[in-house]
């Protein structure tokens, strides 16, 4: 049987600071439906690891492919638009736009894709409810708690069905309880529709819940795979 195709993959992955070196020559290859942890003390590299993945930041050496495409070759308007189309970036602040409503900052994606305004909105309401939302759907960001606001931008990185889902993290912002039910949503939701699920986190609660383990100190893998 042919292996499956990598979603996503690094080589050499190199991310330079001036003079230090946040990640160092990584090698990672993520398949369709995996789901895995990167996990490491604060200034390990994780979320250089995960802005590099997504095509946030260009690396200053190596390769990464998205889709069998050198994502490190294109322009910075071409990872733009690759990210909004194909990948799903949760931060660990939420970054939602404060002027919209909640299940207007989920439609957003939908609706730069080309989206009509009811499907979007009926399609960001249906993954607000998923996350347990649904009742503040219609408040601005200023008017929710901090954690619902989390799950909104869950919810955004999620409408589209990305191919790759890069969460910083995610569950950083919730209690314990509300963390492992979003967090099972989220494994649900990426498992359906056969997207990779990246998630840096320091909780090793949160990881339990991953099927893979990436470990890293000082911007080098320590311990786990998938390479």
């Amino acid at each position: 049987m042919t292996p499956e195709p990598a979603v996503l993959a690094t080589r050499g992955l190199t991310v330079r600071y001036g003079d230090t070196v946040a990640v160092d020559a990584v090698d990672l290859t993520f398949l369709p439906g995996s789901r895995t942890a990167v996990m490491g003390p604060s200034g390990s590299g994780k979320s250089s690891l995960l802005h590099a993945l997504g095509g946030v930041v260009r690396p200053d050496g190596g390769e990464v492919w998205f889709e069998n495409e050198r994502l490190d070759r294109l322009s910075e308007a071409q990872r733009s638009r690759r990210r909004l189309a194909r990948m799903g970036m949760v931060f660990q602040f939420g970054d939602l736009v404060p002027e919209l409503t909640l299940v207007e900052n989920v439609m957003l994606p939908l609706q730069v894709l080309g989206e009509r305004a009811r499907p979007a909105r009926s399609r960001a309401l249906e993954m607000l409810d998923a996350l347990g939302v649904a009742e503040v759907a219609h408040r601005r960001t200023g008017a929710v708690s901090g954690g619902q606001a989390q799950r909104a931008a869950i919810a955004r990185a999620l409408v589209h069905r990305p191919a790759v889902v890069l969460a910083d993290e995610p569950t950083g912002s919730l209690d314990s309880l509300t963390a492992e039910q979003v967090l099972d949503t989220m494994v649900a939701i990426t498992t359906a529709s056969g997207a990779a699920l990246v998630v840096v986190t320091h909780e090793h609660v949160v990881a339990s819940h991953l099927d893979d383990l990436v470990v890293l100190r000082d911007g080098r893998i320590a311990v786990g795979a998938p390479a």
